[in-house]
């Protein structure tokens, strides 16, 4: 069995710890999500300024306190730090009883829908569960938290459900030409009065899932909304004081935290705010993206390389500082970002869970940042200077807990691929694999980084060659993508077309695709590089690397299928603000959140 999960950051949130979980999630081995106090906190000094989760004892007469059944998997800080956002305090479920106790019940379901119900049965939670909303009372599941409801679920073969809700949650047909994982800001269409909603109006939430609920005369007295993707899906269900949605509130901005508010306080008096937008399907995304790293005096600043180089070229060749994270961080959420990215550059290399900076910047931006967010940088399997053997899986276990929405796996996803078209076989001990089977695949990108390789003959290389725009120095009419690990520095045999059928394979949910050749020269996205890959895989395809003007935004979503576009540079430098960004592309009529 692997060494439990260092679990230091677990504890910080809660003083009343929910007990430790240990579950089995298909042929993986046993994980440990434990809360409990830890002496590395002390060691480290590390103060935390919300305690969100505090003892039962002390909450009996409270009426400002939200229970929360968190199972022991995925990112539930951002629904804990909404709920403190909010001005609510949140008592962990511990027993069953803790359930039939409760004023008001969140259920946030983050992961796989078979180890979900494996917990709930094996703490005789889901029995208290079912009783507790059969009474009518007030309860909130999110995401996976609304899945659970029905029959029973597709998604590791079929397993049964709580059997509240009539109906299967399947996958979604990718056959259709729709990207699965359904990710992004989609719009949804009320069909009877929820006051949960009621602000909703035209504006995006956000989805994150690649299994769903269809509507039906069964779960018709249900449904209170639905969302197209593809099909006509369920968005959210409400039966009297039972309400459950698909999509993230915590994880929707204003709009989001508009829902959870009406659903902890029905009865305050909230001022409907005016709606902006024209919300009619799922929003082409715009992703800010801070390249994190440790400067020479040991701060962590946010940086932006010129083809990967991230110094200044000066006498000094001091790193390039662009400013601090968590704030930079805060700046976009509050200017429309849809998503943010945080890409460690140089850590982790010996000790991923040991850069503890880089998880507090984690624990501090979802304190305040109400949209995904996403951490790359060091996600393997290691083993530390005492011997210890750590897997990718805790190791992405922990930053999950700290208020990451999606990892990113670069190099050891290389390793992956290449072992799986050497073999054929998929070894499943790979930390994409570990990560998707458990998280599902929605929570892992792949970030691809290559760089463009000029050839004259088609036939010269084993690997897709595609005929490019611009021609090679040597007059060359095609090229093909060379793979690199380790920060761009080291070439590998495997092209990034044939990476990225490998890779959504072994499970990735998304890519992030780089071009080291486009990489801080401002004249736009590789548009040869990024049709050649969201026309080869069905998972939704992220373009970076080169953004300059407002105009590559939308000539990229014009001209390929890629589902978002990131920017780093002209974020940080105030070059092109998101909103300008917005802007311009609704004028051209491509569909975004505002």
């Amino acid at each position: 069995m692997a060494a439990p999960p260092f679990s230091t950051l677990r504890s910080s949130s809660s003083a009343a710890s929910p007990p430790s979980i240990t579950t089995t999630f298909g042929s993986c081995q046993s994980v440990q999500f434990l809360n409990s106090n830890n002496n590395k906190l002390k060691k480290n000094n590390l103060n935390f300024k919300h305690r969100l989760s505090i003892r039962a004892s002390n909450l009996a007469s409270d009426d400002n306190v939200v229970t929360l059944l968190d199972y022991g998997a995925g990112n539930v800080r951002s629904i804990r730090n909404a709920i403190g956002h909010l001005g609510f305090k949140i008592k962990d479920v511990q027993t069953s009883e803790d359930i039939l106790d409760a004023k008001r019940l969140v259920f946030p379901g983050v992961g796989a829908f078979a180890p979900a119900m494996d917990v709930l049965n094996r703490n005789g939670w889901a029995e208290a569960l079912c009783t507790y909303i059969d009474q009518d009372r007030p309860f909130l599941g999110i995401c996976l938290g609304m899945q659970l409801l029905f029959d029973s679920s597709e998604e590791n073969g079929f397993v049964e459900g709580l059997g509240l809700i009539p109906g299967i949650v399947g996958r979604f047909d990718p056959s259709k030409g729709f990207s699965v994982p359904h990710i992004g800001w989609n719009a949804v269409r009320t069909t009877k009065d929820t006051d949960i909603l009621e602000e909703i109006g035209n504006r995006h939430v956000y989805f994150v899932h690649s299994y769903r609920a269809l509507p039906s005369d069964a779960n018709k007295e249900w449904v209170s909304s639905t969302c197209n993707y593809g099909d006509d899906f369920i968005a959210s269900v409400r039966r009297g004081n039972v309400h459950a949605v698909q999509f993230h509130p915590e994880k929707s901005g204003d709009v989001g935290l508009s829902i959870l508010r009406r659903f902890l306080n029905p009865k305050s008096e909230i001022a409907k705010k005016s709606t902006q937008g024209k919300a009619s399907q799922l929003a082409k995304r715009v992703i800010a993206c801070l390249d994190v790293r440790a400067n020479d005096k040991g701060d962590l600043v946010v940086t932006k390389g010129d083809q990967y180089d991230v110094r200044e070229d000066t006498e000094e060749n001091e790193v390039r500082n662009l400013g601090k994270p968590v704030e930079l961080a805060g700046q976009y959420y509050k200017d429309g970002a849809d998503e943010i990215s945080f890409l460690n550059i140089t850590g982790f290399r010996d000790f991923p869970l040991g850069d503890l900076p880089m998880l507090q910047v984690l624990l501090r931006a979802s304190e305040n940042v109400f949209v995904p967010l996403t951490v790359g940088g060091g996600i393997r399997d290691f083993t530390d200077g005492s011997g210890r053997y750590y897997s990718s899986l805790e190791v992405a276990s922990e930053y999950f807990r700290s208020g990451a929405d999606k990892v990113s796996i670069g190099s050891d996803a290389v390793y992956a691929a290449e072992e799986l078209l050497k073999t054929g076989v998929k070894s499943g001990k790979s930390s994409l694999e570990q990560i998707s089977r458990v998280y599902g695949n929605q929570a892992v990108v792949v970030s691809i980084d290559p760089r463009r390789v000029y050839v004259k003959n088609p036939k010269d290389v084993e690997f897709k060659v595609m005929r490019v725009r611009n021609p090679g120095p040597n007059g060359e009419e095609y090229a093909w993508y060379q793979c690199t690990v380790n920060g761009g520095r080291e070439g590998r045999p495997i092209g990034a077309y044939e990476l990225a059928k490998a890779v959504e394979e072994l499970g990735a949910g998304e890519i992030l695709l780089n071009c080291i050749d486009c990489d801080g020269q401002g004249k736009g996205f590789d548009i040869d590089l990024v049709n050649l890959i969201s026309d080869a895989v069905s998972i939704p395809v992220i373009a970076s690397s080169g953004a300059g003007a407002s105009e590559h935004f939308s000539e990229v979503f014009r001209q390929t299928n890629a589902s978002a576009a990131l920017a780093a540079g002209i974020f940080h430098r105030k070059e092109v603000p998101i909103q300008t960004v917005k802007s311009h592309l609704l004028k051209e009529g491509i569909e975004v959140r505002m």
